[in-house]
């Protein structure tokens, strides 16, 4: 389908062309911008209701600032489409997200328009301060920088980190707080309720409001400036409200809240603040989904809701003859709740991600024993390590990626201190459109590194099930790591009686001969299917699925080595460190040789596609595998069909 941008939406092809506008026309650039997302997306897919939400901000600052030599920094990056329209990427814009597409968030590699890479939250004032502080000590006196970040990411410690230090370096700095409410799930904490009451001040707002209305009554020639008008303003905040006394005691400048769907107003304002020297901070108020009327009203349902009817809203969803498995986060949102009923102990933790986790589930049933903390990792890990100190038992449900954000509590909080916290790594594997940044690719190695640490992966629903059974029991007293994918498992019928598994043990699931297949997770499926496509050649391979790379079950490994001289190792983390290391080690250590292929997410950055054309990409998937058993065995199966 061949997507046409508005008429004067077509005519810009950089910032440069979007300066030539007056600024009465910016409203109609912002309508035809809004109208261009909302057909691609419904069309292509990817987030939607984010970028909705900041078109007048996207166009303003592309509008008054002079990028890329001003800087330009979006937090997570998911809500800068309009951005990269704006910025010479309209016409690829179909593409986004796609195999070999553009990204779907700022990338460097992209466009000098990106000025850094993004995917995970809270990062941006830390990089534009050191790109401000960078430009200082180069004598770039006249460059701006800007981050803009949500009121979601502004919630995490690495945001207030950066503005503790912004107060007081010396940095033309610019902080720009998008303040809607929302992340990917409704925001909570403190810091939402204190945004709500400076948004709500009436007394504040009011008496704001009239100051500026008076001022602009006064005569012409009245010898009235701006810096005494801002002074007024300053003395206002301080008797009728205390708006700005958190920004402001970390030494930045507040100015707000204002309107940030009003074009004109917010062209005003950063055309002065980019005047004012020194740290400050801007705050708008918006509403993401602005412009779709679904996406306002459901804001989560249309974070990227995937391919739709821009007309009817109606959401296109895969028809099936036959019953489907369930997402893995789905059995684990349903599992944790029966999980719950029959142990009173068990309590759930999620960094903003309840709805990606399906903690949700739990939330709204047991909402004293399951809580969203927020977009803040580090503080999830070690408030489940408080609470297992009195003996609770946690799943802290986190994205494998964003288990990297929390590493050191890991390892200081948890496994030293050997607290039995459960930690569900979702999106483990690679997530596909999300690319690089999402990727839960080393996990394995990060956590297989950590001494008390437990770390296994199920090769389907059952098995999950039945890992959550036995990393909640009393007789389990280490850190579990129970690792799953984004998506479907295998298994309609899922709901199966639990189990215990012991711990460290894995299970042969077919006998063979000349190879064995050692899979760890999700990725055993894969190997299954090889071994159904080569059955017929005359390839009998042994398959075994390990369940824990750490402990690593020896007197399987012993087995396999005593009987196998070619093996082959399957997993979806990076092959560096991974679970084909410890096969290797354990190989080493006990005086084996063997012709052992590990096979995995190479050592290399895998970008965005669909998960099928990924796995591909890397010669992980089934086809892959089959492959790779036909070239082990070569010489066996020549031999073979030579006598027959």
């Amino acid at each position: 389908m061949d997507i046409k941008a508005g008429k004067l939406l077509s005519e810009i092809n950089s910032p440069d062309d979007l300066k030539k506008l007056s600024k009465e026309q910016l409203h109609l650039v912002c309508d035809e911008l809004r109208q261009y997302i909302i057909d691609v997306v419904s069309v292509h897919g990817g987030h939607f209701a984010a970028s909705l939400g900041v078109v007048e901000l996207s166009v303003a600052l592309h509008y008054i600032f002079n990028t890329p030599y001003d800087q330009l920094v979006w937090d997570v990056g998911h809500q800068a489409y309009g951005h990269k329209i704006l910025t010479g990427r309209r016409d690829q814009f179909p593409t986004n997200r796609k195999y070999h597409g553009l990204s779907g968030f700022p990338n460097r590699n992209e466009s000098e328009y990106d000025t850094f890479g993004v995917g995970h939250s809270s990062t941006s004032i830390s990089a534009a301060l050191g790109m401000a502080m960078a430009s200082y000590y180069k004598g770039e006196k006249d460059r701006q920088h800007i981050a803009v970040i949500g009121d979601g990411a502004m919630t995490a410690g690495l945001a207030f980190e950066a503005m503790n230090h912004a107060g007081i370096a010396n940095s033309n700095l610019l902080i720009i707080l998008n303040d809607n409410c929302m992340s990917i799930d409704p925001n909570v904490g403190a810091l939402k309720e204190y945004l709500t009451d400076i948004t709500t001040s009436h007394t504040y707002n009011k008496v704001k409001d009239d100051v500026w209305n008076l001022l602009g009554k006064l005569p012409v020639g009245t010898t009235f400036s701006r810096s005494m008008a801002q002074k007024l303003t300053d003395g206002l905040k301080g008797m009728v409200s205390s708006s700005a006394n958190l920004f402001e005691a970390l030494n930045l400048r507040y100015f707000g809240p204002i309107d940030g769907h009003n074009i004109t107003k917010l062209v005003d304002t950063l055309s002065d603040l980019k005047n004012i020297p020194g740290p400050k901070l801007l705050h708008i108020k918006t509403v993401k989904g602005k412009g779709y009327e679904l996406a306002e009203k459901d804001q989560t349902k249309w974070h990227a809701p995937g391919l739709f009817d821009k007309v009817t809203g109606e959401i296109q969803k895969k028809k099936f003859d036959i019953p489907q498995p369930p997402k893995y986060q789905d059995v684990f949102g349903y599992t944790i709740i029966e999980l719950a009923e029959m142990n009173d102990k068990i309590m759930g933790i999620t960094p903003a991600m309840p709805s990606g986790s399906s903690l949700k589930y739990m939330m709204e049933k047991m909402p004293d024993r399951a809580f969203d903390v927020g977009i803040c990792e580090q503080h999830a890990v070690t408030l489940s390590a408080g609470l297992a100190t009195q003996g609770m038992r946690v799943f802290c449900n986190i994205y494998s990626s964003f288990m990297q954000r929390a590493y050191d509590m890991v390892v200081h909080d948890v496994a030293i201190q050997k607290l039995p916290v459960v930690f569900c790594l979702d999106r483990a594997g690679l997530v596909g459109e999300d690319g690089a940044t999402h990727h839960g690719c080393y996990d394995i190695a990060y956590m297989r590194c950590i001494p008390n640490m437990i770390i296994s992966a199920p090769m389907n629903e059952k098995e999950l099930r039945n890992l959550m059974y036995t990393s909640q029991l009393t007789t389990t007293t280490n850190p579990f790591v129970i690792r799953y994918p984004r998506g479907e498992g295998t298994m309609p019928e899922w709901k199966t009686p639990f189990e215990e598994i012991q711990i460290g043990k894995g299970r042969k699931l077919r006998d063979g001969q000349d190879v064995a297949i050692l899979s760890f997770g999700h990725p055993g499926n894969f190997a299954a299917a090889a071994i159904r496509d080569v059955k017929a050649e005359g390839i009998n391979p042994a398959h075994y699925d390990m369940r824990f790379v750490k402990p690593i079950d020896e007197e399987l490994l012993h087995e396999v080595f005593s009987k196998f001289n070619k093996i082959i190792t399957i997993e979806d983390g990076t092959v560096v460190g991974g679970f084909g290391s410890a096969v290797l080690e354990f190989m080493n250590g006990n005086g084996y040789k063997a012709d052992v292929k590990i096979m995995g997410i190479p050592d290399r950055l895998v970008e965005h596609g669909s998960v099928k054309q990924l796995y591909d990409e890397i010669g992980l998937d089934a086809n892959a595998i089959a492959a790779t058993l036909r070239e082990m065995v070569k010489d066996k199966v020549t031999v073979a069909t030579t006598f027959q």
